[in-house]
């Protein structure tokens, strides 16, 4: 195991839910931490969270469906931190109904939140990496990308590709020192999956927060020679 305490990581979607819980799980292994989301009060208010544990905290609010507010946040970031080392593309939206009862909207705002969302932050972080010559991107899918459901067509194809775009990544990134790592979580107790109904969120069957991020900090603290390409977390008896 390696240390990761000094090293700087920037989180999308890091307001709440998986994207919270990363940030202070790694706040406690001395990582300083950037975080990104659409509310700017939530944001504050998670950067104060992590600075009780003795790193540094930065936010920026954007939409990760912007290519342009992407690169200036994280750039930001970036600049405000004074470097970056880990990427966690956790960002993302979910619209639930049947394919006859969705819009094309909702459609394409799934498919540009959730897919180039997760492009745009990665290309905006990988500069930096690739002149490092090492880095960790950790791309956050889900088991729906795995196998699409009925009423999750949207978010299951968002996600599909999510995965097979974090595998070429991990193809043509590797060779820089550049891990990249595709997670394909199932159902976890997150704000979306609760109001979707999806889950109730029982905390003694359904997987939690603090349960994904937990998984995340051992990934990342493996020693540098050694790659999850690919992983999956599930409720042991939901």
């Amino acid at each position: 195991m390696i240390s990761l305490k000094g090293k700087t990581a920037i989180i999308t979607g890091g307001s709440r839910g998986l994207g919270k819980a990363i940030a202070l799980q790694l706040a406690q292994e001395g990582v300083n931490i950037g975080i990104t989301g659409r509310n700017e009060g939530k944001l504050k208010t998670v950067a104060e969270e992590v600075k009780a544990f003795g790193v540094k905290a930065a936010f920026a609010a954007f939409d990760v469906s912007s290519e342009a507010e992407v690169k200036k946040g994280i750039d930001a970031l970036v600049t405000e931190l004074g470097g970056v080392d880990i990427l966690i593309n956790n960002a993302g939206i979910g619209k639930i109904g049947t394919l006859e009862e969705m819009s094309s909207e909702d459609w394409q705002q799934v498919i540009q939140t959730n897919l180039f969302g997760v492009y745009y932050a990665a290309m905006a972080v990988y500069p930096y990496l690739k002149e490092k010559e090492e880095g960790d991107i950790v791309n956050v899918a889900s088991t729906a990308g795995l196998k699409g459901g009925a009423h999750m067509s949207a978010y299951a194809a968002s996600k599909a590709a999510v995965i097979s775009l974090s595998q070429s990544m991990m193809a043509e990134w590797r060779k820089q020192n550049i891990r990249v790592i595709t997670l394909t979580p199932s159902t976890i107790a997150s704000d979306m999956s609760i109001q979707a109904g999806l889950t109730d969120g029982n905390p003694d069957k359904v997987l939690q927060p603090e349960d994904f991020a937990e998984w995340v900090r051992d990934i990342l603290k493996m020693n540098r020679r050694a790659l999850i390409a690919n992983g999956s977390i599930f409720s042991t008896n939901p």
